[in-house]
């Protein structure tokens, strides 16, 4: 495919005789995007360094932050860990596969590269038809972040991955709008401990409804997993979440600002991008980023976004709001005020 005078890599339909053909590249150390549940991922052999390079380098990820290795089968938890804590088996019976990242003891056979050198490593068996299939015909594991340019939006969609990595990855495998829309709920399991690192398409609420209570740790020494720099997935137009009541906000007429909201709002001369018609979180975090990505590409000075309810998927939407976000903004004497974080 050419594009703007560049030869980009192809988005290839999801046949067997394509999928075998991703196979066969992630085998030779080749990269491969493709979809799960959850956003489109960059895959390489987990236990290929001269792969897992690759990936850092083409997405400009810093080394310090470790990727999730991606298992087609449960049994191969044992592969990749040397231990497997009780309450760790119980998740993995309740939400695998799905949208959960397991952060456990590492066996040696891991690069380091992969794990940032931490003695840990995040696993996570997808839900999604092709990213099993593709992982069996590999015939191992596959590291694999998100299929984008470090900090930015992540993709849910196999454009978006052209669109950010052009012709830097052997092969695209098209699955269509991913479902969940938001990365994976990833959790720290010791027999004593269960910390939450990042909120995903597991709601914490759900998991405590298995193994009881999950501590919440905000701050740690270490990267223990992806998505938790303080910025990130963020869009190239700024992004700003509003701290006011909405009876203020409808009084501004203002053109030059998109107002991502929940879910419909009347308000006077700012343009409305709502989530969900209905409000419903599922849809709220299915489109989060695909609309993300579109308003980044109209020329607005600001994109302004209305806080979600904090529960359910709630948690991973404002999670990757806040992260994304720019800073706050008010109004004061029916004026925006923008407060940089």
């Amino acid at each position: 495919m050419i594009y703007g005078g560049f030869i980009l890599t192809e988005i290839l339909e999801t046949t067997k005789k394509n999928l075998l053909k991703a196979a066969e590249a992630i085998r030779q150390n080749g990269l491969v995007a493709f979809p799960t549940e959850t956003v489109y991922g960059l895959g390489g052999c987990a236990f290929s360094e001269k792969a897992i390079v690759k990936i850092f380098e083409v997405k400009k990820r810093p080394r310090f932050d470790p990727l999730i290795v991606h298992i087609a089968e449960k049994d191969d938890y044992n592969l990749l860990c040397s231990t497997i804590p009780s309450p760790a088996e119980k998740l993995i019976d309740a939400f695998c596969p799905g949208p959960l990242t397991l952060v456990l003891p590492k066996r040696e056979k891991v690069p380091d590269i992969v794990t940032s050198g931490l003695d840990t490593v995040a696993v996570r068996m997808p839900s999604h038809p092709i990213a099993l299939q593709l992982i069996q015909y590999s015939k191992c594991p596959i590291a694999a972040p998100s299929a984008n340019r470090f900090g930015h939006v992540s993709p849910t969609r196999a454009e978006d991955v052209l669109s950010d990595l052009g012709d830097s990855v052997d092969f695209i495998l098209d699955g269509g709008p991913t479902l969940v829309g938001v990365e994976s709920t990833v959790v720290f399991v010791t027999e004593e401990e269960i910390i939450l690192l990042r909120p995903g398409g597991i709601p914490i609420e759900d998991i405590e409804k298995v193994i009881g209570r999950v501590n919440i740790k905000r701050k740690m020494s270490k990267l223990l997993s992806p998505g938790l720099t303080k910025k990130h997935y963020s869009p190239k137009t700024p992004l700003y979440i509003y701290e006011g009541n909405l009876e203020e906000l409808v009084k501004i007429n203002r053109d030059d600002y998109a107002l991502l909201t929940p879910a419909p709002l009347l308000v006077n001369d700012i343009t409305i991008y709502p989530l969900s018609q209905a409000g419903d979180v599922k849809e709220i975090a299915a489109n989060l980023f695909h609309q993300l990505r579109k308003l980044e590409r109209m020329d607005y000075r600001a994109i302004i976004a209305i806080p979600v309810k904090q529960s359910g998927l709630g948690h991973a939407v404002m999670d990757r709001l806040i992260r994304a976000s720019t800073g706050t903004v008010k109004i004061e004497n029916q004026k925006f005020v923008f407060i940089d974080r």
